[in-house]
């Protein structure tokens, strides 16, 4: 079948929505944009990212020189933890993107951004998934989380929750922050694969860091057109893994009668690492109203 993308191209896609990735096809200029975006953010990361990132990167072998293809990185992964990346066009629904999960295969975009968007792309592109994603994929214990997470989304099919596991899969997988020996350490894609909110997530006094809570997280909503104003930390991935190890449908018939908390609250009842200032938050909220 034909779908046509955020980005207006119209591209064949077999039924769970995967194309074939067609290493083939990047062009020289995309295979050294990827190698500079790789090496930027590897110097970004040290002393920033979680070793079990740190670990993926180097296992997968992403700085082979331009962009992974997709069925060598899949070999490695597979001989790790049992995942592959599948290559897609663009987002994909929902159920589609559970399935794959469950499945223990991660879909990547196809495309990299182009050198205009080098710093930023709203859309996912092949860098954003899979140097933010895959890496952790390679560790055990998160990528029975990834799994679990999948089975989650098929299991509250047609429960009108989505927007739930929507918050959990943004505070985690995209945005999570782990607390190690070290000290704080990033593991979430969306924060891993930004030079600027790499050090925005761990350094800056503006966000609130709050400590995991299943239900909290997904009552919470989310920025996705700037930094997060609020950052959930973990203590180790298994404590991530234990509280999706667990029957959801009671958890789902609990936060009905919970509100809906905006991104900057702190509740009474919350585990603080860091009580945020704000200030960058009301810095553009107030740039915008002066526009």
């Amino acid at each position: 079948m034909k779908i046509t993308t955020r980005l207006g191209r119209e591209v064949e896609v077999n039924a769970d929505y995967t194309i074939d990735q067609d290493w083939g096809h990047y062009s020289p200029a995309e295979h050294d944009r990827w190698d500079r975006l790789y090496a930027r953010q590897r110097d970004v990361l040290q002393g920033r990212a979680c070793d079990q990132f740190l670990h993926g990167l180097e296992a997968l072998k992403l700085s082979n020189g331009g962009i992974p293809n997709f069925k060598d990185l899949s070999d490695r992964l597979m001989d790790r933890t049992g995942w592959q990346v599948v290559a897609v066009p663009d987002l994909v629904p929902d159920e589609v993107f559970f399935d794959h999960l469950a499945n223990r295969r991660f879909p990547a975009g196809n495309f990299i951004r182009d050198e205009k968007h080098f710093d930023y792309i709203q859309e996912p592109d092949v860098f954003h998934d899979v140097f933010g994603h895959v890496p952790m994929l390679s560790d055990p214990v998160f990528a029975d989380y990834m799994e679990a997470y999948g089975k989650g989304g098929l299991a509250a099919a047609g429960r009108g929750v989505l927007h739930n596991l929507a918050r959990l899969y943004w505070y985690t997988v995209e945005f999570g922050l782990i607390k190690t020996a070290a000290g704080m350490r990033l593991y979430g894609a969306g924060i891993v694969s930004s030079p600027a909110e790499s050090v925005f997530a761990l350094e800056d006094l503006s966000p609130n860091r709050l400590h995991f809570d299943l239900e909290r997280v997904m009552c919470t909503d989310y920025r996705i057109d700037d930094f997060q104003q609020t950052y959930f930390v973990i203590n180790s991935f298994k404590e991530l893994l234990d509280a999706t190890y667990q029957p959801f449908g009671p958890v789902y018939d609990h936060i009905k009668a919970r509100p809906k908390y905006a991104v900057a609250t702190i509740l009474d009842e919350d585990h603080v690492h860091h009580q945020g200032t704000q200030a960058y938050a009301m810095a553009q909220s107030a740039a915008l109203k002066d526009a």
